[in-house]
């Protein structure tokens, strides 16, 4: 039978604040999954606009429009990050199959060149264009 004298105990180590300190491991994982089905949004845009410029220039302009607004390079700026983000994740991840990294220290060193090296690629990719 479970034990119903708990205590003061946290019920889950999703509670933030007190019981539980977010770690760099976690939040770059959560990134991975968030990232690559970001991926997918971006994808169907540029996808989008690809069929509408060989449907014709009604629907070209429409989707034009769009993805030249301030909300579509909004977008495609972040979609940027996702891609950088995502790739460098996954070097992280072909290192860990290796069996290196895998050390605290190593990890979370891992961890920040992942989340610098995206934002440094990042706005290098977006200025050379």
């Amino acid at each position: 039978m479970a034990d119903v004298n708990r205590g003061n105990r946290p019920l889950s180590p999703f509670m933030l604040g007190p019981y539980y300190r977010l770690q760099l491991n976690s939040v770059t994982s959560i990134l991975t999954r968030v990232t690559g089905n970001a991926l997918i949004v971006a994808t169907i845009l540029i996808v989008w606009w690809l069929v509408a410029a060989a449907t014709g220039p009604e629907a070209f302009a429409t989707a034009d429009a769009f993805v030249t607004s301030w909300f579509g390079d909004l977008v495609m700026f972040l979609s940027l990050w996702a891609l950088w983000y995502h790739f460098l994740a996954g070097i992280r991840h072909l290192i860990w199959d290796t069996g290196r990294g895998f050390q605290l220290k190593d990890a979370d060193a891992m961890g920040w060149i992942v989340v610098g090296g995206s934002v440094v690629m990042t706005i290098v990719s977006a200025l050379a264009m």
